[in-house]
Parts: C-alpha cells; structure tokens; sequence
C-alpha cells in the first residue's frame, strides 16, 4: 500500500491549518491495526484535509491513497473511509463552475470539481464492497454509490438485487434502509430516472415487505416525489411504527473501542449513549426524513407527532419531541394538543426523554402555555434542576424553571427568588424577567440587592448585564441609585457595554430616575473627550459636536445618552443637536442608534428629518431601515419611509419586527396587504435550513402579534 506516497510533496500542499506534511501520517493510521490510532486518523483528515468540507489541493493528493485503502479488505474501519470519499467527492457546486477564474472563489469550485472527477473515476471500487462482511461497509456503500457513481441506471440494478429476495439479497434490516435511502438521492440527482424510482419507491410500501422497509420508502418519497405520497400517508405511518412496537428489532451491540479524544470520538459515543436500550433507533432518520418531505402540511406533521408522543416506547417518544422542536421552529399552526403532550413527557423516568422535552419548551416562551402545569409539577418536583451548573461560564437557569418564566407563569416568581439567594446567581436569570411582567416585581428588591453588593471589576459587565436587563423589565425605578453606582465605577475593561446596559435601565425608568440627569449630562461632555470613548470630538449643549467627525463609539454612545436624557426628562431641545451630529458619523452603528433614539421622540424629532432623509440612501440596508422607521415616527409620513421598508419587508426578513411595530395604524392599502400576507404565511419569517436561534419562535410569535394590533388599530388614512 501507499505506493509513491512519498513522491508527494507534501509540505508543499495546503490543508485547514497550514502545510500538509503530516498527511502521509494520517493516511498510514487509517490503516493501523490500532482502532484508536485509525479513529484519531479519521478525525485528523476531517479536521485538516476535509474541514468543515473544503477541499484543497492536500485533499485532492489524498484521493488514490484513500480508494487504495478502501479496496483492501484486509483493513478495519473502511465504513468511515467511504463516507470520507462520498464527502469529499460529493459536493454540488450550486453553480459555482461558472465563476470567473479571477474570482477567489474559483479556486475552490475548481477543487471540488476535480475532487468529484476524481472519486467518481475510482467508484468502481465501490462495487466490489457491496457484500463486504464488514457490516460498517455495507452501511456507507450504497450512498457512495448513488452518490459517485457515473452509471446510475446500473446502480439502480443493482439496489433492486439487493432488495430483493435472491442469494445476492442485503440480510441487514438497517443496510437495506439504507438502499432505499440511495434510491431517492438517485431520483433527486438523476432526473430521468425519477419516475422509475418513485415508482419502485411506491411498490415497496405495500405488504409484503416489512414495517422498517415500507416506512423507509415513504420517507424517500416524501423527500423526493412528496405529491406521490398516498393520501392517507399519517394512519399508514402510525400503522407501521405499531407493527414496529410490536415486534421490536434489536440493533446489534457496539463492537467495543477505546475512546479517543476526537470530535469523531465523542460524536461516536454520543450517538452509542443515545441509542442504547432503543430497540429500532434507526425509525428516527426514517422520520426525520418524512418530516422534511412533508413540509408545509402542518396538520399532517402534528398528527404524526402526537401518535408518536403517545407510544409506549421511549424512544419513539424521545425521536417526536426533537423532531417536534424543528417544526415549532419553522412553521406556524395551533401546537396546544401537541405542547401539551410534550409537557407529558416531563413526568417520564427516562431521564433522557424528559431533558429533551424541557429543552424543547424553553424555545416556546409563550407557546408553552399549554405545558404550564406540568412545567411547574416538574420545578416542584426537582429542586436539584433549578440552576445548571458549568466545568467553565457561571451557572444558569434549569430548562424547565426557564421554559415556565419564559411563559409567564407566576409559579416561576418563587423558584427564580430562590435562585437569587444563591452565592453565584445564574447569570440569565434577569432575561426571564421581562416575560413575566408585574408578577416578578418581588423580585426588584433582591435584584436592587445583588446590584448594589456587585463588585466593580473586570467581571462587571458579566455579573451587572443581566442584573440590569431585569430591574430595566421591571421598571424598578428605586434602583437608581445602585445603578448609577455602576456607571460611575465602572472600569476600563469593557466599559462602554457596561454603560450601554445602564442607559437601557435609566431609559427605561423614564422620567422617575431623574437623580441620574447629572451623571448623563457628564457623559455627554465625556462622549467628546479623551476619556475612553474616542477622541477628535467635542460636545457643546448649543452647538452639538464640533468639527471633529468623532469615533464611531464616542458617537454611538452620545446617542444612547441622549436618548435615555430625553426618556428621563423629555427636552428635545437638550438632545436634538447631538441626535443630529451623530447621524452624519462615520460609523453605521453611530447613525442606527441616533436614527432609533430619534424615533422615540416622535413629533419632537421633526427637526431631525432631513438628514434622516438622507439616510433612505446609504449604503447599509439596516441604516436605510432604521431611518426610515424614524422618519415614519417624526413625521407620520409614509411617502419617503415606505418604499424602503417594503422592500426591506422582502429582501430582509429580520426587520420585519421592527418594521409593523411602527406600522400599527398605518391604512395604506400596501402596508395593510403586507401585514395579512405575513398572517396568511404559514413559514416563520425568520427560519433558516440548517439554522435557528434560541428566540426565533419568540420573535415571530410577536411578528404576527405585531400584525393583528396593527391591522385593528385605528389610525389616520394615509
């Protein structure tokens, strides 16, 4: 083996983290009669030569010794070889060969596509594995060929043999899912031979194969020709997880490894920890499958759901509460039967399923109403999982006491008290406050407390921020003083998010925290000096800034002051000449938070709306948003502030928040029909394939709340 491996000049080629010279290592563990050494191997090529699925020209050399390895049977560990080949050869290039060559992006399309040409040349081999003892082989090798192989037709030959039922025919329950999972990634890549898959596709989900076997090719189908599915597809899936239940199949036990510390490693064993005691846990890709082909047909998806929440097994339990997270995150419907039979599984002693479902309802904020109760009988029911601690970061909120603050229920008001009692309170603990509205007002007192015992170092920002965050929720105006506290101690070390934080509070009390007018006026004169927000600026109460442009920070933060001076005493008079130099700063951020403090005026702005108006057109789209949401504040004109916002509406969803809160009461026929088209649609405004984030449900739930006040509030005609 290896022939010529060490012609290659190595040092010479590139991988993720610099020259290649130790591939030739890497390569040669692959084949090491050690299963750590192979393990650590594998990890290395998809951490350097592979990473995170590029291709260089070390990957590309890599190539002719890999399929050498693959094709001697004599090794150990190939499955993972193959999947590495099907990566590193199988990737679309979305059209990126039409890049220009002086594009820097070429250089990678070209890499993938001569990875492709050369993986696909050497697939042959592929051929020779599909009845390899090795089980792991077995499993990898059927999408290798779907994927790589330049005859499909020959490969789809040679999937209906191994489905079959002659002496060539696959024995394992799961290689043969497997097959059948080849059979769609043909279909989708293979046009022509769509109709001849989805018709063998069809035949395979009726008797006489087995529940595993039907259940896999309906998955396919809904991935690949969801219009063929049959119409009653929901009983027919719930039929066969029952036979399923009913006659259990054991997957077989782990061969036993030493544990490596490798990301291949560690994924190895949490996908063991995950599966073991589970008697079908491949039934889990074969549903995520048929809930991705399902798509938008919500109703079917929360059908399939609640059947599967109602099993006895577990583990199918578990696979609907995951799988469950993934459709509350991406499309919107009525969830209450299905949150509430998530909320069930808080009582399961499995205590896997019952983490799952705790997780899963913390993402819900208000959508987990209907779990409300038996989030409260678990808090109850477990004091120990009230604060999570960390090897590293300070603690934070369990799971479930999160998901019953986050839903507003006043049960959580106790547990969150108790919390604060803590040496170390957790650190997200002030964010959970701002959903539980006038119930956590016991609270203030002991967060007013914590403040004001907080000590004024480096950690500040870490242990003030969240503090902060919940006496700003609350509006507990009587900590003025502990916060203005913060702001005159605050040190060097991330100074600037610290006074960031206090502005917020400040300006959220409003007109009661006029103790703090001094100490904002002060900073204002700071804002134009030395003192560690930037230098070239100078602040005059009459002239605003002098002829310095000013820092982006200085400016920024002058803005922020300004806006909490006139939340505190309402003098437009004192604020309009800073709000109006900040908006022809340098710094886009400088001009985005003028342009938003300037709309918390309203009426009073007006002045400023000339060189908001010259905003609609800068180059950022944000700052383009941002001033015309503060136009539309200043003026009640939507003429200029419109048509930057309806196209904003389209190319870019996230401001779409911001955008109907300042459209409430606006009666344009245009703004009223971009309003009932977001309620009429079915997807969440902000889910991406591939993606989410922690508050996405929150924030489209108050996207589509946003619309309802706005099309039933009364307002001028526009």
């Amino acid at each position: 083996m290896f022939g010529g491996i060490d012609e290659v000049d190595w040092a010479s080629l590139r991988h993720a983290y610099g020259p290649a010279d130790d591939v030739p290592e890497m390569l040669r563990g692959l084949a090491s009669a050690d299963p750590a050494e192979r393990e650590t191997a594998l990890d290395g090529m998809y951490g350097a030569v592979h990473h995170q699925g590029d291709v260089y020209d070390s990957t590309l050399a890599c190539i002719p010794f890999l399929l050498e390895l693959v094709a001697n049977p004599a090794l150990q560990d190939r499955g993972g070889i193959v999947e590495l080949l099907t990566s590193i050869g199988g990737i679309d290039l979305d059209g990126d060969d039409e890049l220009d060559p002086e594009d820097e992006e070429f250089v990678y399309a070209a890499n993938y596509a001569m990875a492709a040409s050369a993986v696909t040349a050497g697939a042959d081999v592929f051929l020779g594995l599909v009845g390899a003892e090795d089980r792991g082989v077995r499993l990898a090798v059927p999408l290798a060929l779907a994927t790589l192989h330049d005859d499909p037709a020959l490969v789809l030959g040679l999937l209906r043999e191994r489905l079959g039922t002659g002496p060539r025919s696959e024995p394992d329950a799961e290689v043969r899912f497997t097959w059948v999972e080849a059979a769609g990634r043909i279909a989708l890549r293979h046009r022509s031979l769509a109709p001849e898959v989805v018709e063998w596709l069809s035949g395979l989900t009726r008797v006489p194969y087995s529940a595993g076997l039907r259940l896999a090719a309906l998955a396919q189908l809904a991935r690949c020709a969801p219009d063929a599915l049959p119409a009653d597809v929901v009983p027919g899936v719930t039929g066969l997880l029952r036979e399923l239940r009913a006659g259990p199949v054991a997957p077989p036990p782990p061969a036993e490894r030493p544990s490596t510390p490798t990301l291949v490693g560690r994924l190895r064993e949490l996908h063991e920890a995950d599966t073991a005691g589970r008697g079908a846990p491949w039934t889990a890709d074969l549903l995520r499958t048929l809930h991705s082909g399902l798509g938008d047909r919500v109703d079917d998806r929360i059908a399939l759901l609640a059947d599967q929440l109602c099993s006895p097994d577990w583990g199918q339990r578990i696979d609907a509460v995951r799988m469950s997270s993934g459709l509350l995150g991406t499309w919107r419907g009525a969830y209450e039967e299905l949150v509430g039979l998530i909320g069930e599984q808080l009582a399961d002693p499995e205590p896997r399923l019952a983490d799952a479902a705790a997780a899963t309802l913390e993402e819900l904020f208000g959508l987990a109403a209907p779990a409300a109760d038996a989030l409260a009988d678990r808090v109850a029911a477990d004091p120990g999982a009230w604060v999570r601690e960390w090897a590293s970061g300070p603690p934070s909120l369990g799971s479930a006491i999160s998901a019953l603050a986050r839903a507003g229920d006043r049960r959580a008001v106790p547990v969150l008290a108790r919390a604060l009692e803590r040496d170390e309170a957790p650190h997200d603990l002030g964010y959970a406050l701002g959903h539980l509205g006038a119930a956590a007002a016991p609270l203030a007192p002991a967060l007013r407390r914590r403040l004001g015992e907080t000590e004024l170092d480096d950690r500040l920002y870490d242990r003030a921020g969240p503090l902060l965050y919940g006496l700003a929720a609350l509006r507990a105006a009587e900590a003025v003083p502990e916060v203005l506290r913060v702001l005159r101690g605050a040190p060097e070390y991330r100074r600037e998010w610290v006074i960031e934080s206090v502005l917020r509070a400040l300006t959220a009390f409003g007109p009661a925290a006029r103790e703090a007018i001094p100490d904002l006026r002060m900073l204002l004169r700071d804002c134009g000096s030395d003192a560690g927000f930037g230098a070239g600026v100078y602040f005059d109460p009459g002239t605003g800034f002098g002829s310095g442009s000013g820092s982006g920070s200085s400016a920024s933060l002058a803005a922020r002051t300004a806006g909490a001076l006139w939340a505190i005493e309402g003098d437009a008079g004192a604020v309009l000449p800073v709000l109006r130099t900040a908006l022809g700063a340098s710094d886009s951020g400088a001009r985005r938070t003028a342009a938003t403090a300037l709309g918390s005026l309203g009426a009073a702005g007006a002045d400023a709306a000339p060189a908001l108006r010259e905003l609609l057109r800068a180059a950022e789209p944000w700052t383009r948003v941002d001033a015309a949401i503060a136009l539309l504040r200043v003026t009640g004109d939507p003429e200029r502030a419109w048509p930057v916002l309806h196209a904003a509406w389209e190319e870019m969803p996230y401001t779409r928040v911001q955008t109907a809160e300042c459209l409430a009461g606006l009666k344009t026929d245009a703004a009223q029909l971009l309003l009932r088209g977001e309620l009429a649609s079915v997807r969440r405004h902000n889910a991406i394939d591939g993606g989410y984030g922690s508050h996405d449900i929150f924030t489209d739930e108050k996207l589509l709340a946003l619309c309802r006040q706005a099309l039933t509030r009364e307002g001028p005609k526009a």
